[in-house]
C-alpha cells in the first residue's frame, strides 16, 4: 500500500513537472503545483499508528487573484494612455505649430497683408495680394479641419474594430466557461482551459476595463461598468450604437450590450480611450478651430461691410445666408429663428448706414435701425417688436434707386438702378455680417470658410476705407491681430488659437509622462506575476530529480518488501 501510493503520487508529480517544463515558453501559462498529503495512519496497537503512504491532494495553478486583477487593470490603463498619446501626437502634427506653415503664421500673414494695404490703399497689386492671402488662409483652415475630421473617422473605425474584437472575446470566454464547468465538475482545476481563459481576459482588459467574479462552479462572470456581459456560458456581447442627436453636428457613439441593450461606459482600455479622445481631444480641437474661423469671418466681415470698395461701390450684391420662408419674419435674435440661432455669431441692437452714390459722385445716406433689445413695446420680454430679416429687406428696398428682394433659394439680393452704386458704413449691429452682405469671407466656420467670389474676380471691390482712397477699414482689419474680443472671453484671435495649441501641447507632455509611469507599473506587476506563476526551469529540474528519487525509492521499497515476503513464505 505504501509503495504503491508513493509510486502513483510521484508518477503524477513527474507528469505535472514535465507539463510545466514543456510549457516554460508558453505565453500565459501558469505553472501547476502538486500538493501531497499523508494517508491516514493504521493502528497497530498500543496507541501506535503507522503511516499508510501518501496521496495527491490537488493539482492547482499557482496564481494570485489580486495580483491578476492589478495586472489586468494596468493593461487597460496603459492601453488608454498609449492611444491618448498617439491621438495627441497626431493633432500636433496636423496643427504643425511653430513650423512657419502653421495657422498662427497664416493669420499673421493675412493681417500683414491688410497692413500693407493700409500703407498703399490705391495699389491694385496689394489688393490682389490681400485677396490671395485670404484665400490661402481659408484653404489652410479647411484643410486642417478636413485632417481633423479624417482623424475622427479613423478613431471611429478603430472603435468599431475594437468593440467587435471585444465581442468575440466575450463569446470565447463564455464558451470556455462552459468547457471548464463540464470538465471540472467541481473536482479540482482544469489548468490548461483556465489559462486559455485568462489569456482572453487579459486581452479583453487591454480593450476595455472589466471586473471579474469567479463562481464556485469554475465559471467566470465578466462585468463592465457594473453591467454583467458574461454570466456563465452566456455572453450578452457588445456593439457600437451610433445615433444622431437633434442640433448636434457630430454623431454620438456609444457602447452597449447586444442582448438586452444596456449602455456601458468604459473608462480605460483602448475602447474607453477611443471614445474619450474622439470627444475630447479631436472634437475639442475642431471646436477651437471653428471658433477661430467663425470669429475671423464675422469680425473681418463686420469691418469690411462698413467700408467702400476701391471701385466706389457695389451695383449688385447677393448675401451668403439662405433664409427659409419661416425665418424671414422672425426676429434676428429670436431663438425660434433656427437659421440665425444656429450661427456661431449674431446681430445685436444697433444700426447701419446705406450710402447711395450716383455717377457724378453725389451721395445720399440712409440709417437703418436694428432693434434687437428683446423687449416688446409694452416693456415685457419678447421678440415680437424686434427687427426681422423681412424688416431689413423692406427698409433697403424703400431706399431710392436701390432694389432688395429675396431669391427663391432664400438669399437676399441687392441691385442698384443704372448709374448708381451702393456701399455701407457704421454697422454697430453686425446685421450685415450676420446676413453675409458685402463681406470679405463667406461661410460660417472652418468647414466652409472662403473668400467672396466677387472679390476674387475683381479685387477692386475690396473695401479699404470709408471713402475711396482712405484706409480706415484696412487698418481696423489689420488691428484685429491685437484686438481683444468679448466673443472670445477677452482673447484675440491669435491668443485663442495659441491657447488651444498650448493646451494640446501640455496634454501631450502629460500623456507621455503618464504612459511611461503606467508602463513601468505594468512591467513591475507582470514581473511579480511571472515570478509567482511563471515556470522556473531550475526549480522544475530540482523537482524532477526529487520526484524521480521518490519514484526510485518507492520502487526499491516495493522490491525489498517483495524479497522479505518471499523469505517469509520460504520459512513456512
Amino acid at each position: 500500500m505504501i509503495g504503491r501510493s508513493a509510486l502513483l503520487a510521484s508518477q503524477v508529480a513527474l507528469q505535472v513537472t514535465g507539463n510545466n517544463i514543456a510549457n516554460a515558453a508558453t505565453p500565459g501559462y501558469h505553472r501547476q503545483r502538486v500538493s501531497m498529503i499523508p494517508a491516514p495512519g493504521s493502528n497497530i496497537g498500543a496507541n501506535m499508528f503507522v503511516g499508510r503512504g501518501v496521496g495527491v491532494q490537488e493539482i492547482a495553478r499557482v496564481v494570485n487573484p489580486a495580483l491578476q486583477a492589478r495586472v489586468r487593470a494596468s493593461l487597460g490603463q496603459e492601453a488608454a494612455a498609449s492611444l491618448e498619446l498617439s491621438v495627441l501626437n497626431t493633432i500636433e502634427t496636423i496643427t504643425n505649430e511653430l513650423t512657419g506653415i502653421d495657422l498662427s503664421s497664416g493669420l499673421g500673414a493675412f493681417f500683414n497683408a491688410f497692413s500693407e494695404l493700409a500703407n498703399n490703399p490705391g495699389g491694385s497689386a496689394v489688393r490682389a495680394a490681400v485677396v490671395e492671402q485670404g484665400s490661402a488662409l481659408a484653404a489652410q483652415i479647411r484643410a486642417m479641419r478636413a485632417d481633423l475630421l479624417r482623424t475622427r473617422e479613423q478613431l471611429e473605425s478603430q472603435l468599431q474594430t475594437n468593440v467587435k474584437r471585444a465581442d468575440e472575446l466575450l463569446t470565447e470566454i463564455a464558451s470556455l466557461n462552459k468547457a471548464i464547468v463540464n470538465s471540472e465538475q467541481g473536482r479540482g482545476e482544469e489548468g490548461n482551459l483556465r489559462d486559455q481563459r485568462d489569456r482572453l481576459v487579459g486581452e479583453l482588459s487591454g480593450l476595455i476595463d472589466i471586473s471579474t467574479v469567479e463562481q464556485s462552479s469554475g465559471a467566470m462572470d465578466i462585468l463592465i461598468d457594473s453591467q454583467p456581459v458574461v454570466l456563465g456560458s452566456v455572453s450578452k456581447g457588445l456593439r457600437v450604437d451610433i445615433r444622431s442627436e437633434p442640433g448636434q453636428e457630430m454623431l454620438e457613439f456609444r457602447v452597449q450590450t447586444r442582448v438586452d441593450p444596456e449602455v456601458v461606459r468604459p473608462r480605460s482600455g483602448t475602447i474607453g480611450a477611443l471614445l474619450e479622445q474622439r470627444q475630447v481631444a479631436v472634437q475639442g480641437t475642431l471646436k477651437d478651430l471653428d471658433t477661430v474661423a467663425s470669429q475671423l469671418i464675422f469680425q473681418v466681415n463686420r469691418l469690411h461691410s462698413g467700408g467702400t470698395p476701391a471701385s466706389g461701390g457695389w451695383t449688385e450684391l447677393t448675401s451668403d445666408l439662405r433664409l427659409p420662408m419661416a425665418d424671414r419674419t422672425l426676429a434676428l435674435n429670436d431663438p425660434a429663428n433656427t437659421t440665425l440661432s444656429g450661427l456661431p455669431f449674431g446681430a445685436k441692437n444697433g444700426s447701419f448706414k446705406v450710402v447711395m452714390r450716383d455717377q457724378n459722385g453725389n451721395t445720399a445716406e440712409t440709417t437703418i435701425s436694428v432693434n434687437l433689445d428683446g423687449i416688446t413695446n409694452t416693456g415685457t420680454a419678447g421678440f415680437d417688436d424686434d427687427t426681422t430679416a423681412a424688416d431689413i429687406i423692406a427698409a433697403l428696398d424703400a431706399i431710392p434707386n436701390l432694389n432688395a428682394q429675396i431669391l427663391p433659394d432664400g438669399r437676399l439680393r441687392l441691385t442698384t438702378d443704372a448709374g448708381y452704386e451702393v456701399s455701407f458704413g457704421d454697422d454697430t449691429s453686425g446685421a450685415l455680417a450676420t446676413l453675409g452682405i458685402a463681406g470679405f469671407f463667406t461661410g460660417t466656420n472652418g468647414s466652409d470658410i472662403g473668400v467672396r467670389s466677387e472679390l476674387k474676380n475683381d479685387p477692386s471691390l475690396l473695401a479699404v476705407g470709408f471713402e475711396s482712397g482712405t484706409n480706415e477699414v484696412a487698418l481696423a482689419i489689420a488691428e484685429l491681430r491685437n484686438t481683444a474680443l468679448s466673443e472670445l472671453n477677452g482673447r484675440t484671435l491669435m491668443e485663442q488659437w495659441q491657447n488651444s495649441v498650448e493646451r494640446n501641447a501640455v496634454q501631450t507632455r502629460s500623456a507621455q509622462t503618464r504612459l511611461q509611469a503606467l508602463s513601468s507599473v505594468r512591467q513591475s506587476l507582470e514581473a511579480q506575476e511571472i515570478a509567482l506563476s511563471g515556470v522556473s526551469l531550475d526549480e522544475e529540474s530540482i523537482n524532477l530529480i526529487a520526484y524521480q528519487q521518490q519514484y526510485q525509492g518507492a520502487a526499491r521499497f516495493i522490491s525489498v518488501t517483495n524479497e522479505l515476503t518471499a523469505v517469509l513464505l520460504g520459512l513456512v
